[in-house]
């Protein structure tokens, strides 16, 4: 369980937050706040939910994705070492992939006039 807190989040909600996915056996829990940069996790152990101590380089067991803190923040890594995009990083990446489909699409539209023409004036020839 991954969560990210928002200002409205109350101490009194995540604790029943806490309490629940402990008592029902949730085997990671991480809570992020992108205001303090500040992560904590907690793993399922004797049927309860330990604090890890350090989350600077840490690694799910469950997921094997790492978890790093350079002076921009949180910044998660999938197990390849590939770093997870924001999701300004995907929006950006997804319009130039939409761009670079329509330039294929526009050259493969040049390509099919070049040989239609081209197929027009061999039959120009043959007669």
């Amino acid at each position: 369980m991954f969560e990210i807190l928002s200002p409205g989040n109350r101490l009194a909600e995540m604790n029943r937050k806490f309490k629940f996915y402990e008592r029902y056996g949730v085997e990671e829990y991480y809570i992020y706040d992108p205001e303090r940069l500040d992560l904590a996790g907690w793993l399922h152990r004797d049927g309860e939910l330990a604090m890890i101590e350090e989350m600077s380089g840490w690694v799910s067991p469950r997921l094997q994705i790492s978890f790093e803190f350079p002076s921009t923040g949180l910044e998660l890594y999938y197990p390849d070492g590939r770093r997870f995009l924001t999701s300004v990083e995907l929006h950006q990446q997804a319009q130039e992939s939409e761009q670079r489909a329509r330039q294929l699409e526009e050259e493969l539209a040049a390509e099919k006039v070049a040989i239609a023409t081209s197929r027009r004036t061999v039959k120009t020839l043959r007669y």
